[in-house]
C-alpha cells in the first residue's frame, strides 16, 4: 500500500524519473483533457447550432454542404479524422504563414486539440440540435411569427428554450464522448491524461496501477458530469408535465 501511495503521490520526483510522485502528472493530464473537452464541446455547440439551422432553413447548396460535412465526419473513424485534421490544418496554417513572408508557426497544442475535436463534435451536435428543433411544436413558432418577431428573436426566445429539454440528453452524451476522445489526441503528442498515464506506466512498469487510476479519474468525471446534466435537464423541463408512477 505504501508503494501505491508513493507511485500516485503529488511530489515532483516524476521529473527525476524516480518511482514516485506521478499523481501530479496524472492530475495535470486530466486538467489538460478537461480544458480541451470544454473548448471542443463549446465549439461543437456553436457549429451544431448553425449547422442545424442551415440544414433546416438554409438553401439547397447550404443543406448539401452540411449533409456532406455531417456524413463524412460521422462515417470516418475519429482517430483517422484527428490525424487528418491535425496534420492538414497545421500544414495549411504554415503554408499561409510562409506565403505571407513569415516563418513556420508553432501551433498551440490545446488550441489544436480544441479545433480538431470541435469539428468532430460539431457534426454530431448538428444532428442532435436539428432533431431537437424539429421536436418543437410548430404552433409555438407560428405564434411567435404572428407577433412579428424577427428570426433571431424567435431563435433566442422561443426555439432554443423550447428545444433544450429535447437536446440535453443528446448533448450530455456528446460531452462524455468529448472527454473520452481527448485520449485519442495522445497519438499527436498532446499531454492529456492518457499520454501522461502511459508515460508514468512505462517509467515505473506499474501499468495496472496507473491505468486503473486513469480509469478512476475518467469515471469521476462521468459521474460528476451526469449529476450536472441531470440538473440541467430538470431545469430545461421545468413547467412540463412529468411521469411519476405511470401517471401524468
Amino acid at each position: 500500500m505504501t508503494g501505491l501511495f508513493e507511485l500516485l503521490g503529488l511530489g515532483a520526483s516524476a521529473e527525476l524519473l524516480s518511482l514516485s510522485g506521478w499523481g501530479g502528472n496524472l492530475l495535470r493530464g486530466l486538467a489538460n483533457s478537461l480544458q480541451i473537452a470544454f473548448g471542443a464541446f463549446g465549439l461543437g455547440l456553436v457549429i451544431g447550432l448553425f449547422g442545424a439551422y442551415g440544414k433546416l432553413y438554409g438553401g439547397k447548396v447550404t443543406r448539401d454542404l452540411l449533409a456532406i460535412y455531417t456524413t463524412v465526419i460521422r462515417a470516418v473513424p475519429e482517430l483517422v479524422l484527428i490525424l487528418i485534421l491535425y496534420y492538414v490544418g497545421s500544414d495549411i496554417i504554415n503554408k499561409i504563414s510562409e506565403a505571407m513572408g513569415g516563418g513556420r508557426v508553432e501551433i498551440n497544442g490545446v488550441a489544436a486539440g480544441i479545433w480538431v475535436l470541435g469539428v468532430v463534435q460539431g457534426a454530431y451536435a448538428t444532428e442532435v440540435l436539428r432533431g431537437a428543433i424539429k421536436a418543437v411544436p410548430v404552433g409555438q413558432i407560428e405564434a411567435a411569427k404572428s407577433y412579428g418577431m424577427p428570426a433571431l428573436m424567435i431563435m433566442r426566445r422561443v426555439t432554443i428554450p423550447a428545444m433544450m429539454s429535447f437536446a440535453v440528453p443528446g448533448l450530455a452524451n456528446l460531452w462524455l464522448i468529448a472527454t473520452k476522445d481527448t485520449a485519442l489526441l495522445a497519438v499527436v503528442g498532446f499531454n492529456e491524461l492518457t499520454l501522461e498515464t502511459r508515460q508514468a506506466a512505462s517509467s515505473t512498469r506499474a501499468y495496472f496501477t496507473f491505468f486503473l487510476a486513469a480509469g478512476f479519474l475518467y469515471l469521476m468525471v462521468t459521474l460528476c458530469s451526469g449529476a450536472v446534466f441531470a440538473r440541467v435537464e430538470k431545469w430545461a423541463r421545468r413547467g412540463q408535465p412529468s411521469l411519476k408512477g405511470g401517471k401524468t
